[in-house]
């Protein structure tokens, strides 16, 4: 389901829509994409180990349930981004979860993932969602501004929690409570 269109700054055309089964593939390439790309990621280039056949079962399963969100961004019928979000499975977590966000290098700096999150916070109002959480780099500075922008609040450091290249990362964890 298409959720938007808008013309971004390069003039492209961004359209932003939900998941649907047959993207697998296109992910799959999307993301192996863009971890070859960052180290702002939880994995790296050639770690997204993950068969079309469990990529398509990943998709379905978010289509079903209540509380998780996939959305990608796309310019000219290419993934340009990906943002998803996932909910807690039981009675006394299913009102929050965690969102990843990410967009190819060659289209940063064009408020593609500030449409990607803006619509998040709206659905999440829209689906009884009380909290969304997220894990950014702590030196991950555009982002952590980004975030702030949009109300995300910073409620701690977990240090250690990524390795890259020989080299231990922490993050932030940030929330955005929804009353």
């Amino acid at each position: 389901m298409v959720i938007s269109k808008v013309k971004l700054k390069d003039e492209n055309t961004l359209t932003l829509r939900e998941v649907e089964a047959k993207d697998a593939e296109s992910i799959i390439e999307y993301v192996n994409e863009v971890a070859g790309e960052t180290d702002n990621l939880t994995f790296g280039e050639n770690q997204f180990n993950i068969t079309l056949e469990e990529e398509r079962k990943i998709l379905i399963e978010s289509k079903k349930s209540e509380n998780s969100f996939f959305l990608l961004a796309i310019i000219n019928d290419k993934i340009v981004g990906m943002l998803t979000f996932r909910g807690g499975k039981r009675p006394r977590t299913k009102h929050v979860g965690e969102f990843g966000v990410s967009v190819l290098k060659e289209f940063w700096n064009l408020g593609i993932a500030k449409k990607m999150i803006i619509n998040l916070i709206k659905w999440a109002k829209d689906n009884d969602i009380k909290k969304i959480n997220l894990r950014v780099l702590s030196d991950n500075e555009k982002a952590i501004k980004l975030y702030e922008k949009l109300g995300f609040l910073e409620e701690g450091v977990i240090t250690k929690e990524l390795f890259i290249n020989g080299k231990f990362y922490d993050t932030v964890a940030m929330g955005y409570c929804i009353d």
